[in-house]
């Protein structure tokens, strides 16, 4: 049975850094990195470029923006990391936004669940960072409040299933949910 460390916090609050350290700890080059962001803009672009120069050698990156779950049960390594369910999140929403907020709220949380799943049927442990966007500003339109609806829906999900949750604030680790 896998195990599911959850790592949330705000924006640039030290989330990836610290997934990514705690990855190197539990596989050291034996990391699968599941990254999600697409490359839709040019400063996008630049991002995606940057994360994947500063991700260690040896290192397996599946690059997948929806079906994280696939990626993850497909994996060679005993870490997994997946980087990251916010931008998964919005994705899976964007892509069924056409049908209304109720079938793109179910696609994020089929999404999540399915990423659950594929977590704890595998053998190792997998690492999953979300952003904590229920802290926030209320949205002013409604696509931004079914974003943060279905994503605060999934990371409570995700938190249920992980066998540690990690809250970063200010780039410092604050262990909410301890591990087994």
């Amino acid at each position: 049975m896998g195990r599911i460390i959850l790592i949330t916090g705000g924006a640039r609050s030290g989330k990836s850094a610290y997934a990514e350290r705690r990855a190197a700890e539990l596989g050291g080059s034996a990391v699968t990195y599941v990254a999600t962001a697409e490359p839709l803009d040019r400063e996008m672009e630049r991002r995606i470029a940057m994360h994947r120069a500063e991700r260690p050698e040896g290192w397996t990156t599946r690059e997948t923006p929806r079906d994280a779950a696939a990626a993850v049960r497909s994996a060679v390594t005993a870490t997994v990391l997946v980087d990251c369910m916010t931008v998964l999140a919005s994705n899976v929403l964007l892509a069924a936004d056409v049908e209304g907020s109720g079938a793109a709220e179910a696609a994020v949380r089929a999404e999540a669940q399915a990423l659950c799943r594929a977590a704890l049927e595998r053998t190792g442990t997998t690492l999953v960072v979300t952003n904590e966007v229920g802290m926030g500003v209320h949205p002013p339109t409604a696509l931004g409040r079914w974003y943060r609806d279905a994503l605060g829906r999934a990371n409570a999900l995700l938190a249920a299933a992980a066998d540690e949750v990690v809250l970063m604030v200010s780039g410092i680790p604050l262990t909410i949910k301890p591990g087994r």
